[in-house]
């Protein structure tokens, strides 16, 4: 069965950590280029302070820039998360959402970078913003690129 964006957005809305933390994907787009990820502020999900836990802020970023990378790229690449970093900016109350893109650069960039069967490290930064647009939380995400010699290799 071919993956679509209704599918895979199906599958991480019933995907346990997501549930349990309280995410939910809104939206991919068509093209995968695009992802719409949103956590309402909860008993479940809050901290001592009351605000989101710094680890669900993380976990609704992860790991759909690898996910819509690995579609729009196909079997010809190998794609995984490297490393990730996030920088708390204030504290999340409410709704918190985070739109996860990759630009026609950054593809022109890991294709041209790859091309030679070399390994590239790609990084993107992605913002957490609470209801009023409000930067809560920036992370940066690194992403490991290889085009395969043979895509029928894993």
């Amino acid at each position: 069965m071919k993956m679509t964006p209704m599918l895979m957005k199906l599958g991480l809305n019933i995907y346990g950590p997501f549930v349990g933390a309280g995410v939910r994907v809104k939206m991919i787009s068509a093209d995968w280029r695009k992802t719409l990820v949103r956590m309402k502020l909860a008993w479940y999900n809050k901290n001592i302070m009351g605000t989101h836990f710094g680890g669900s802020l993380y976990s609704m970023t992860d790991p759909h820039l690898m996910l819509m990378l690995m579609q729009i790229l196909g079997k010809q690449y190998q794609v995984w998360d490297q490393s990730a970093a996030i920088n708390f900016i204030c504290p999340g109350k409410g709704t918190v959402s985070s739109i996860l893109e990759v630009t026609d650069t950054d593809l022109d960039v890991i294709r041209k970078k790859t091309e030679n069967y070399q390994k590239y490290l790609h990084t993107f930064l992605v913002q957490v913003k609470d209801e009023d647009q409000n930067v809560v939380a920036e992370i940066k995400k690194v992403l490991y690129f290889r085009k395969k010699a043979d895509p029928n290799i894993s």
